[in-house]
């Protein structure tokens, strides 16, 4: 894979493939501090990010829903005092897709160039 948030996402169609087990573990080696996660027997991209305190995670929520709406490509986001936790998976397939682990590294890095202290 190449660097993945200088990639695009793709229309995704329901018969769209998941990625492999062996491309999710290579997309991981670009996203270290995400990891699959199984919710109802369905893999999700997920990370929690920290903050001090509310009012930082919420508008970095906003700045990742931004980031969304850009690319039309949405993840679950739960908001908390001090962290926001992302998850990326595509409902159509019901699992990971390419879209996915693009939009994750895009995710980083917002965070990185806006929010990383």
């Amino acid at each position: 894979m190449s660097r993945l948030s200088e990639k695009n996402c793709t229309a995704c169609r329901a018969d769209s493939p998941l990625l492999s087990e062996a491309d999710v573990h290579t997309a991981l080696l670009q996203l270290p501090d995400w990891e699959i996660e199984d919710v109802g027997g369905i893999n999700q991209l997920m990370r929690v990010y920290r903050f001090k305190n509310f009012v930082s995670a919420l508008v970095f929520t906003q700045a990742v829903g931004e980031l969304a709406e850009e690319y039309g490509h949405h993840p679950a986001l739960l908001t908390e005092w001090g962290k926001v936790k992302v998850s990326w998976w595509t409902h159509k397939i019901h699992g990971v897709h390419e879209n996915d682990v693009i939009m994750a590294a895009k995710t980083e890095q917002l965070f990185l160039t806006r929010f990383a202290t």
